[in-house]
């Protein structure tokens, strides 16, 4: 690869890690043939994934690393706990190149229940199936000693190694442990507890290490219930404690769930000419694939007809065997012995918002990046917006917005602000000194400078706004309009934004009589208009400040025709006061700054 190549490479990778979100989630670097060379997991992808393309990284093995990606992919998770899940699952499928700690799965401890007679339970890090079965691996220590302790006061497994029969005979010299004696154990190896017992308690705890809590505590309450039917109170509440110690137990994850096994989800967002579909598969309780892809639309196709037309083409690419796809909405798809599930809560639910959150992330990713090489697209896309949001004739190029300010009416000024493309046009700003409005009406200065405003621009021939907001609410919007339409005879559309009781701005009004315009406080949207609100609230305050400032500096020397600020800076200098400036001869102001100013300052006090 040249060095050209090289360049060009890494320009695109830094490009696509730029728009990442700064959400937890997993990451997967591809090389140049299209295969999976390193997974990682990151509480914050955007700045994990930069981390790597930094121009200090020194490290030998990471500069190796980087020159071999090519592409990068992720997939989006709520919690940094189900990145690590995920990132597990991802690296077993597919035991990237340089994942060399996790290529075999011992990463992450699990909980081994063993095949002796009595079975044993505890924690490893080494897998070897002839032991018994595992459960795991656990991301989260906490959670795995969460069980643990769980599966210790509930089902009472013997800790120690001796080896038992299937009658329980020991062979061994020794009485019982002192685990027995703190209640930890039952004692199956002097007889205490029976094989079936023993057995049936650890039945119970391989059902709450599979996840099926639900399943033990049904049974559990089936027999608490017989038995206090049977009137034997005392073992149907040693079952109640037991029943309640699970009922406050909650160990599933909010992504990975043991009960759904060999799943595919799917999920669409669109818009008039792109869709995007996310594929999520669940096998075993792990998601092992996560893809989002995208469709050029074609003719006018809908989410169903493209959600179909994609389900077909990623089950049959990724040799998909699944008889259960979850989907965001009901669809007209024959398959043969597949259920299509739409659900409506429970843990497929959140496995489709998985899927839908990361297709949207996806969607916006990509427009994110167009909108870097083509920064004319934001703009067209937002105004759209605005457009679409208000129901406007056309698309607003150009927008103004006014506000005022005064304190107590005095020193009252307002100001404009435009606008042009979604960016704002600085050399268009105005600022205004209130002149016929008297006291501080707010309403009367409104009037006055968009009065003053829109005359000007029609005299002048200049261009016309295609929006107008207002610094307020439906109060300032109306006086707007009176202006425009009843006196000026103009159609220009007016929106005001009105704050709530904290002095925040809260929702978008529009039309006559106004109403709220239903829009997301955090949607990119409302942000820019609250930026453009609070742009002419800084010019406003601004200009209103400098000329407070101005007025709180002005002295009678000002007034005086013919003196200058270095006059007035000398005479201050020599006689510390404008008192003493008035007291003074003409003979001594003359010798301060000459005859002819001192002629003027004397004739001016002594009139």
């Amino acid at each position: 690869m040249t060095k050209e190549e090289n360049e060009q490479r890494l320009a695109r990778l830094k490009s696509i890690v730029s728009s990442m979100p700064g959400k937890p989630g997993s990451y997967q670097y591809y090389d140049e043939n299209g295969t999976i060379i390193y997974v990682g997991k990151a509480k914050n992808l955007k700045n994990r994934v930069s981390s790597y393309f930094h121009t200090e990284v020194d490290r030998f093995k990471t500069k190796v690393l980087v020159s071999k990606i090519h592409d990068i992919s992720y997939t989006v998770v709520n919690t940094e706990e189900d990145a690590l899940l995920l990132e597990n699952s991802l690296i077993k499928k597919y035991n990237p190149r340089y994942n060399v700690l996790l290529k075999d799965g011992k990463t992450y401890p699990s909980i081994c229940v063993t095949n002796e007679p009595f079975p044993r339970i505890f924690k490893t890090r080494n897998i070897n199936k002839s032991w018994g079965t595992f459960y795991g691996p656990y991301s989260n220590l906490n959670s795995m000693y969460a069980v643990l302790e769980l599966i210790k006061k509930l089902c009472r497994p013997r800790t120690c190694r001796i080896p038992m029969t299937e009658d329980g005979v020991r062979h061994n010299k020794y009485d019982v442990c002192l685990e027995y004696h703190i209640k930890n154990c039952e004692g199956p190896c002097i007889g205490r507890q029976t094989a079936d017992e023993y057995r049936k308690n650890i039945a119970r705890a391989r059902e709450i290490l599979k996840g099926n809590t639900r399943g033990v505590l049904r049974d559990m309450r089936a027999e608490m219930e017989k038995l206090a039917e049977e009137l034997r109170f005392e073992e149907a509440e040693e079952i109640k404690k037991k029943y309640l110690l699970i009922e406050s137990f909650c160990a599933k994850s909010e992504v990975v769930s043991h009960v759904i096994d060999n799943v595919d989800v799917f999920s669409i967002t669109s818009d008039e000419k792109t869709a995007f579909i996310n594929y999520i598969h669940v096998t075993a309780g792990n998601i092992n694939q996560s893809f989002t892809f995208e469709y050029r639309k074609r003719l006018d196709e809908s989410d169903q007809e493209l959600l179909a037309l994609g389900i077909v083409e990623m089950r049959e690419r990724f040799k998909s065997t699944s008889r259960e796809i979850v989907l965001p909405m009901a669809i007209d798809l024959p398959l043969d012995g597949v259920t299509l599930t739409v659900p409506q809560r429970g843990d497929r639910k959140t496995l489709l918002d998985l899927s839908q959150m990361n297709c949207r992330q996806y969607r916006f990713d990509r427009l994110k990046q167009a909108e870097k090489l083509n920064p004319e697209q934001k703009s067209v896309r937002l105004m759209k917006e605005i457009q679409d949001c208000l129901k406007l004739p056309k698309m607003p190029y150009q927008i103004e917005c006014f506000d005022n300010s005064n304190i107590s009416g005095t020193d009252a000024v307002a100001a404009c602000v435009v606008f042009k493309k979604m960016r704002p046009s600085k050399r268009d700003y105005r600022k205004y000194n209130i002149k016929t409005a008297s006291g501080p009406d707010d309403y009367a200065s409104m009037q006055e400078v968009v009065r003053r405003r829109y005359t000007r621009l029609l005299e002048e021939g200049a261009p016309l706004p295609d929006l107008i907001i207002t610094d307020g609410g439906r109060g300032q919007m109306e006086v707007v309009r009176q202006v425009v339409e009843d006196e000026l005879r103009l159609q220009i559309p007016i929106a005001g934004l009105a704050k709530n009781d904290r002095h925040r701005t809260n929702e978008l009004l529009y039309g006559f009589p106004p109403v709220t315009v239903g829009m997301k406080t955090d949607s990119e949207l409302f942000r820019l208009l609250t930026h453009i609100q609070d742009e002419v609230h800084r010019f406003a305050i601004t200009f209103h400040r400098d000329k407070r400032s101005k007025h709180a500096l002005h002295s009678e020397l000002d007034d005086i025709k013919g003196i200058g600020p270095k006059t007035k800076e000398t005479l201050l200098k020599e006689l510390k006061s404008v008192k003493q400036i008035k007291s003074a001869d003409e003979k001594t102001l003359s010798s301060i700054v000459g005859t002819a100013k001192a002629k003027l300052i004397y004739e001016y006090f002594n009139k």
